[in-house]
């Protein structure tokens, strides 16, 4: 029986093997569910759920409303224990990976395409970014700072003034170019300017 923990690393390098250049961010929190695995393409993000033999249904349904509402492309990973009836279970776009091991080594097959997700939240996809990386997109896109604004205020002049294709593309860039050891700094630094500011100008 495979286990969660025998499946990612092997998964890991089967996806980079398919798609050429990946990030993967792991246990991303997404609404009131944790996606296994985000997958950052170039011009799309990817939520991957991974149901190995160990694993029930159980969770499931809720899991795949937010894999949905928050990611371009969805996939099941499964081992052999649900290959047979997942389709049952997820709805007709999602991808379905199968994983089995084999002689000893774990072995992925693709039962099923991801199609384009049409149910994906464009907010909540941008959501996903920390406000210093929304902030770099608007520079680059030569929009107003709006430091005294909400997230969900500059979230929604985002999706007003650039194309679609164009953001899916700078917040993929965004993302592989996130730094985790680095971003508790810029995070604090920002605030502490818009903390600044405020006091400078109060309301």
């Amino acid at each position: 029986m495979l286990y969660d923990k025998d499946i990612r690393e092997p998964l890991f390098e089967f996806l980079e093997e398919k798609y050429g250049k990946i990030r993967i961010i792991e246990e991303k929190q997404m609404g009131k569910s944790r996606a296994d695995i985000m997958m950052v393409l170039q011009k799309a993000l990817v939520g991957i759920e991974i149901k190995s033999d160990a694993d029930t249904y159980a969770r499931l349904e809720r899991q795949i409303k937010d894999y949905n509402r928050f990611f371009d492309y969805n996939y099941v990973v499964v081992g052999s224990k649900h290959a047979k009836h997942i389709k049952e279970h997820v709805p007709e776009w999602w991808g379905i990976i199968s994983v089995e091991l084999i002689e000893e080594t774990v072995d992925f097959y693709v039962i099923r395409e991801a199609t384009i997700n049409k149910k994906c939240n464009r907010k909540k996809k941008l959501g996903l970014l920390w406000r210093p990386e929304l902030a770099h997109i608007q520079e680059i896109n030569g929009m107003p700072k709006y430091k005294e604004k909400s997230k969900a205020f500059v979230i929604d002049k985002i999706l007003t003034k650039i194309p679609e294709e164009l953001l899916s593309e700078q917040i993929s860039q965004e993302l592989f170019e996130r730094d985790y050891n680095e971003i508790e700094n810029t995070i604090k630094a920002y605030k502490a300017e818009r903390k600044t500011r405020k006091k400078a100008n109060p309301s």
